[in-house]
């Protein structure tokens, strides 16, 4: 099971405690910041794409979606994401509960500027029930990303 991996990568740093299993689901932004008592923006949703022959996890705000230009720009091809069932094989985790920790050896991580307007973040934890608080200095360790990129854009809501 994805959360057993993510508490074993956890454990080794000291950190599995720190994990927050909800009693409601946690699989969409807007069911993870409702389990989670905080607000949409602050989900660190995890998407999952195929870069040629490589796969690519970006971590983004809750609000952010990707701009396609700044993703073509970066990655020098259009944004194709991973189907629901590719991603547990590719990834290590299913759909609902994919993260930037204990995935697949190969999996490059990327974090979104997205991120950097919140002091803490909520990531999910490998299942669709569970998630951690972390600052952007321990999202950036923890998930061993190559690099801080731009290629969101913050999608205004009606309110």
């Amino acid at each position: 099971m994805s959360l057993d991996r993510v508490k074993a990568y956890f454990a080794k740093l000291g950190i599995e405690e720190r994990i927050i299993v909800a009693s409601e689901s946690t699989a969409t932004v807007a069911l993870a910041a409702k389990a989670l008592h905080t607000e949409e923006c602050r989900i660190a949703k995890t998407l999952s794409f195929h870069v040629g022959e490589k796969v690519v996890l970006v971590v983004m705000a809750g609000d952010a979606r990707i701009d396609n230009k700044k993703y073509k720009a970066y990655f020098g091809t259009k944004a194709k994401m991973l189907t629901a069932e590719e991603t547990e094989t590719c990834i290590g985790h299913a759909a609902g509960g994919v993260c930037p920790f204990a995935v697949n050896e190969g999996v490059e991580v990327y974090l979104d500027e997205s991120l950097r307007r919140f002091e803490t973040v909520f990531p999910a934890c490998g299942s669709s029930d569970s998630a951690i608080e972390l600052d952007m200095d321990e999202l950036a360790r923890y998930s061993n990303s190559k690099a801080w990129i731009d290629v969101c854009k913050i999608v205004e809501t009606a309110g």
